[in-house]
């Protein structure tokens, strides 16, 4: 049995690894220790704990202009990019479609400053609070929802 090369994605480049072999024999009763399944975090022990990620291991980070608290765009961030959001000053997402990092503006010019990093009462989401040089939206407008009002029955307070 020959190993192939396992694709591994880091922010730009994918680098080869080779693959593991495991002996059919020992499959059946490998138990995984929790070490093994679960890898470690670059996070600080508290943070990490606290994350509730979906089955991917995302968290949803809301991004929100920092001086007039416009909601600029939803990204999605692991463990890693929120380490990268918070030590780099940058803002790092990491792509559901490509499956790997990538940093706002890199490419566009449309580059997003942290300001600051929230997490919500559940642990389930984030708030990215930034200022944003440039379109925020891959469109090429200022928020991911401009234009795209839907038709509601506004409600009101009693």
């Amino acid at each position: 049995m020959s190993e192939q090369p396992t694709p591994v994605h880091t922010a730009g480049s994918t680098v080869s690894a080779p693959a593991q072999s495991v002996p059919s024999s020992s499959l059946d009763s490998a138990v995984p220790s929790p070490a093994a399944s679960v890898p470690a975090s670059p996070l600080p022990e508290k943070l990490a704990a606290a994350l509730k990620r979906d089955a991917a291991g995302l968290v949803a980070a809301v991004v929100q202009q920092y001086d007039t608290n416009e909601v600029l765009m939803l990204g999605w961030m692991d463990d890693e990019a929120l380490h990268r959001t918070m030590t780099t000053g940058r803002v790092t997402f990491y792509s559901r479609s490509r499956q790997e990092y990538w940093r706002k503006g890199d490419t566009s010019g449309h580059v997003q400053w942290v300001k600051s990093v929230a997490m919500d009462c559940d642990g389930d989401a984030l708030l990215v609070r930034v200022d944003q040089v440039g379109a925020a939206c891959h469109t090429g407008t200022r928020t991911c929802f401009d234009g795209r009002g839907l038709d509601v029955v506004a409600g009101q307070a009693g």
